[in-house]
């Protein structure tokens, strides 16, 4: 499949997500790495995004809370090239009521290569990449043909 490059300047787009047990994680790791945050713009749901506002204080984009569509909004974001980098320290011990919207979210990271962590060591990894710093030519699958194609006669 032919692929697109898509540009990401060195002011990257990052998402920032926690379910409930691991937000502490989250906001440990983000007060760590708020001087390399600070020269990136910063989305996130609901009180996460209230309380990394606050304690880091930068300015976070705040979405709605994941329950209430914010993993959605910020897959929706990734598809209209608005998200780079999602952070996402999820609990993989504990059943949430939105699963399903989580792993939508995981999906559509997938679908547009778009780089994610979903744990501390992952993401400490990526945040002190040399590519945090420059523009990263993302790499994306031309889906031209696949917008193009006829609609499924069992539709």
């Amino acid at each position: 499949m032919p692929v697109n490059e898509v540009p990401m300047g060195p002011q990257k787009k990052i998402a920032l997500v926690a379910h409930d047990n691991k937000k502490q994680d989250l906001y440990e790791w983000a007060k760590y790495n708020r001087e390399l945050l600070g020269h990136h713009q910063l989305f996130a749901t609901g009180t996460t995004g209230k309380i990394l506002e606050e304690e880091l204080d930068l300015e976070v984009v705040k979405l709605e809370s994941g329950p209430l569509g914010g993993d959605q909004q910020i897959g929706a974001k990734i598809s209209e090239g608005e998200i780079d980098f999602v952070i996402f320290f999820w609990d993989p011990l504990e059943p949430h009521p939105h699963d399903p919207d989580v792993k939508a979210l995981l999906r559509i990271a997938v679908v547009w290569n778009i780089p994610v962590a979903c744990n501390r060591a992952t993401a400490d990894f990526m945040i002190s990449s040399p590519l945090m710093e420059k523009t990263y030519r993302r790499q994306v699958p031309d889906y031209s043909a696949y917008r193009g194609r006829a609609a499924s006669p069992s539709l």
